[in-house]
């Protein structure tokens, strides 16, 4: 067997488990759906609105109650039978693209309408990724294997995200924004099918002797007591309020520094997508215990690195280039960050834990959007996008800090070689 064809098996190596492959087929296609829903809310509220700002409070009206009601979606999965709280989510998630694929169809909306059920999403959210994220965890068998679950499923997330939108574009133009929402909705049907055909283990229900507030109480002392988790979620948060939210600059790009139309736009963001994918792929293809702690550290600065090489590039094909680079830095963010904490966590302590990530991701992003708009309008859109870059570097070298402290730590930790030689003797 060649060494390619054993890195193709590692790359590949949670697919043994017959529950993953179900959910990892199932949710390949509803994000897909996903994207392409995102992609049809963008086009109908700019087509109602003309306005960019409304396109900011679309996208906030979307995340910020994942981050509201995250702390609360963290405890019921942690309470209650996760499989059957994410069969839930799904199924209300359903029903809420059915609800906004009727009324585009019906062709009588309002802008409040679409917004409105964009909150209604972001509260089924709230509690579909603490149970989605936590879930993983039990479809995988052999547990050497979660980081590599963990890596497939970004990878399964950027390439719905250069698939979704492309398809997205053409259903628009050629059968309407109508039938684009109810193919997001008809894509629920595959995950749902695909969580009634799991084998999970009988769930064992257990005794909370706290209420919900005892418990989020715990979820926070927890992670206090615990820093190696608690320096990864500061570390996201700051990621998700000062660098993530580069993307939000990107129509400007489009538009003003290429003179070009919403397809530059779609390119732009397709090769962030390709850059992310392949950093998926990338992760999902490292051997067991690979010092992922070092790899975010490096992918950091590789983020920021090619954020500072974008932002003030004027040549289209460099700019791809560079975007594709900083897309690929980008991705460990949020994966390593994921594994991480799924690695590391006690069972117990898994949705709650999984609920402060959510927080971190969802909450601080859409604030790190008005903050950047904010900062954009006072010292200029690529200047805005060279400092994202340079906060990227930054926290990298904060994280670089953070290694080498942790590294003194344990070598002041281990016992001498002599005091070995005695024991031995």
């Amino acid at each position: 067997m060649t060494k390619n064809s054993i890195k193709g098996i590692r790359t590949f190596s949670a697919f043994k488990s017959r529950n993953y492959r179900l959910y990892f087929t199932g949710q390949s296609v509803s994000l897909i759906g996903t994207w392409m829903q995102k992609t049809a809310v963008s086009w109908v509220i700019y087509t109602l609105t003309h306005s960019t700002f409304m396109l900011g409070l679309t996208l906030f009206a979307s995340l910020f109650p994942s981050f509201l009601f995250s702390l609360i979606g963290g405890v019921v999965s942690d309470r209650y039978n996760r499989y059957k709280v994410l069969l839930i989510t799904q199924i209300a998630s359903l029903i809420q693209a059915l609800l906004l694929a009727v009324l585009i169809l019906l062709k009588h909306y309002a802008v409040w309408e679409i917004i409105s059920l964009s909150v209604v999403l972001g509260i089924i959210n709230a509690f579909d990724v603490p149970a989605r994220q936590s879930l993983v965890y039990e479809m995988v068998e052999d547990k050497s294997d979660l980081p590599n679950a963990l890596a497939l499923n970004s990878s399964m997330v950027n390439l719905s995200r250069i698939i979704g939108p492309a398809i997205a574009g053409i259903v628009l133009e050629s059968l309407g924004d109508g039938i684009c929402f109810l193919l997001n909705a008809l894509s629920f049907v595959a995950v749902i099918a695909s969580l009634l055909m799991m084998k999970l283990p009988e769930y064992i229900k257990k005794e909370h002797t706290k209420n919900v507030f005892g418990e989020l109480k715990e979820g926070m002392a927890y992670i206090k007591r615990t820093p190696s988790i608690a320096f990864v979620l500061i570390m996201l948060a700051l990621i998700s309020l000062m660098v993530l939210p580069f993307s939000t600059l990107i129509p400007y790009y489009a538009k003003d520094v290429f003179k070009g139309t919403a397809s530059t736009f779609g390119i732009i963001d397709s090769f962030i997508g390709l850059g992310a994918f392949s950093g998926a792929i990338f992760l999902a293809s490292l051997k067991p215990g690979a010092n992922l702690k070092q790899i975010l550290f490096i992918n950091t600065l590789v983020f920021g690195a090619g954020l500072i090489l974008f932002s003030h590039e004027h040549s289209y094909p460099l700019a791809l280039a560079f975007v594709t680079i900083a897309g690929f830095g980008m991705m460990s963010q949020i994966t390593v960050s994921n594994t991480l904490i799924q690695t590391t966590v006690a069972p117990e302590m898994r949705g709650r834990v999984i609920s402060y990530y959510a927080m971190a991701f969802f909450g601080m992003q859409p604030l790190g959007g008005l903050l950047v708009g904010a900062v954009s309008k006072w010292v200029g859109t690529q200047d805005t996008l060279l400092g994202e870059g340079i906060a990227a570097l930054l926290l990298g070298l904060l994280h670089w800090r953070y290694l080498h402290k942790e590294k003194l730590k344990n070598q002041n930790e281990m016992p001498p070689i002599e005091e070995h030689h005695l024991e031995a003797v």
